[in-house]
């Protein structure tokens, strides 16, 4: 479970006031200082992300950002931590039933809103209702990661402190899916007090901290929640600013603007190691880097060649050496190997050659043209990665004509819901399968009921992937699921719906004088641990 420190009263220090100058005023006699005395320090924390989330609400939540900053205000049923084990959150205790059929949890008793609404079972079932767009929220749209608990049939309220959630079909990653930062408990009273249309952007949870302001395009602000249940934070104030650009976050450390900043540009590495006061942090990541086929285009539908051939142009590792220090590796399945479920299916080698053979045979040996649109901030040297990509391309005769937005344009531009009106061929996009089981790393991004507005952008459809990917979340014998995955991974390896890039690693920085922040595999900063000290 999430530890909190113990908030320190810290006595103020009467500071002397030393006054210059050749006939100095009678002043009034001051004690001495004592040495030993501790020092007080402001407790405030401010940590640079490279975007600003797209949205708040759980059912338009699609990015770590997002999650990044609201889980210090929403909670979840239960904690994935640091080593991907379960532990207790806002539920102390779930059991699964004989058949798998249901699950039934206990929920923490004594935990209140930030409105000071309670927290029951009556609050859990409103809000995965309303994720699932069921319940008193029939009718409406479930949310756009809804796939999380796609197989849940309804929710039951079996007494003020315990629901038990039943199953449609057996659900193998259910738990791990409650612990997914989109499902977080929101007042319901905070939810109905919305005008109809309008999304969460100020979230009344029951986390560490509450929501103070969000300063739109700079950072969103939070202060300690004094009457916390696990313990109120050390931290009195927690601030996120969203800097873009990767070189200006390392200015931000080095002038002591923000305490903390995520993804350093790897040429920055040896200069802030260098400087005295900062500390790089190297953190595992379950996210992979790829470029998206929009497999309903006149260029890549029904041409597998085409897409094996620029999956054979791109030096992925030319890529992770030059750009990345060779800290990164190339893509060898669509998730990263430390996810269960993982497969060894590639990688695709470097072969200009074999490209341009598959480039003859599906019909383009004389090169084409084709629109790549990308963000720029969101993935670590992501605007270069793109340059690089393209220039890759043009040695092949491919023209990659490239289009850069911001996050929540990017967003808006690739999530088209009909794919007529998607004016790109291909888009660059990262996914963290931050469940760590292979269901979400696989099922949102490549079965064909996932198309925009949800996650699976390529528009890509294959019926015999669907149904191993659907008989993998039913299946709950563990071996039998790894056998399911490892073939429904070599049939989208095969198939190509993305360019294959490589398997991401976080590389964050912070200053010494602060204690206790969790760099967490799953690309979020989290700071309810967190102190500041001289």
């Amino acid at each position: 479970m999430k530890k909190f420190l113990v908030l320190l009263i810290i006595p103020a220090l009467l500071l002397g006031l030393m006054i210059s100058g050749c006939e100095p005023e009678e002043v009034d006699p001051v004690d001495p200082v004592d040495p030993e005395e501790p020092v007080e320090v402001a407790q405030e924390i401010a940590v640079a992300i490279g975007v600003e989330p797209e949205n708040l609400d759980p059912l338009k939540m699609t990015s770590a950002p997002a999650a990044t900053v609201s889980e210090h205000m929403v909670e979840n049923l239960l904690y994935l931590n640091e080593d991907g084990e379960l532990e207790p959150a806002l539920a102390v205790n779930w059991e699964v039933a004989d058949d798998g059929m249901s699950y039934l949890i206990e929920l923490r008793e004594g935990v209140t809103f930030h409105d000071g609404e309670p927290f029951n079972a009556e609050a859990v079932k409103y809000n995965l209702d309303r994720f699932m767009g069921k319940g008193e929220f029939e009718g409406e749209s479930p949310a756009v990661f809804g796939f999380l608990l796609g197989e849940v049939d309804n929710v039951e309220v079996v007494d003020e402190y315990t629901i038990r959630i039943n199953m449609d079909e057996l659900f193998a990653p259910l738990a791990f899916h409650l612990s997914h930062s989109f499902i977080a408990m929101h007042s319901p009273a905070s939810i109905d007090a919305l005008a109809e249309g309008d999304d969460i952007t100020a979230p009344v949870g029951t986390g560490p901290f509450k929501y103070s302001r969000w300063d739109r395009g700079e950072q969103i602000v939070m202060e300690r929640n004094e009457d916390y249940w696990g313990g109120a934070p050390e931290i009195e104030e927690a601030t996120f600013k969203f800097v873009p650009e990767g070189g200006s976050r390392v200015i931000m450390i080095e002038t002591g603007e923000v305490d903390a900043v995520m993804d350093i540009p790897f040429a920055e590495i040896d200069r802030l190691e260098a400087a005295e006061g900062i500390n790089i942090v190297y953190e595992d990541s379950v996210r992979n880097i790829y470029i998206g086929f929009n497999m309903e285009s006149d260029l890549f539908k029904n041409n597998q060649e085409l897409r094996q051939a620029i999956n054979y142009a791109v030096d992925k590792q030319a890529i992770c050496d030059a750009i990345f220090a060779g800290a990164y590796e190339p893509a060898t399945a669509p998730i990263v190997p430390a996810v269960f479920g993982y497969h060894q299916a590639g990688p695709y080698e470097y072969d200009p050659e074999r490209a341009m053979e598959l480039l003859a045979e599906a019909g383009y040996e004389d090169g084409f043209e084709m629109e790549l649109y990308h963000p720029t901030g969101r993935y670590p040297m992501d605007a270069t990665v793109a340059e690089t990509v393209q220039g890759m391309l043009a040695e092949v005769g491919i023209q990659a004509n490239l289009s850069t937005f911001d996050w929540g344009t990017f967003l808006e531009v690739i999530n088209q819901e009909n794919p007529d009106d998607a004016e790109h061929d291909a888009y660059m996009l990262g996914w963290g399968t931050v469940t760590w089981d292979a269901d979400y790393g696989l099922y949102p991004l490549f079965h064909s009921d996932e198309w925009p507005p949800a996650s699976n952008r390529a528009y890509y459809a294959n019926e015999e992937v669907d149904a191993l990917l659907e008989q993998a979340r039913r299946e709950m014998d563990p071996g039998v699921r790894e056998q399911l995955y490892a073939e429904a991974i070599q049939l989208i390896w095969d198939d190509a719906p993305w360019l294959f890039l490589y398997n991401q690693v976080q590389v964050n920085a912070e200053l010494d004088r602060v204690e206790g922040l969790i760099h967490h595999p799953l690309e979020n900063i989290s700071v309810w641990d967190a102190r500041i000290v001289e």
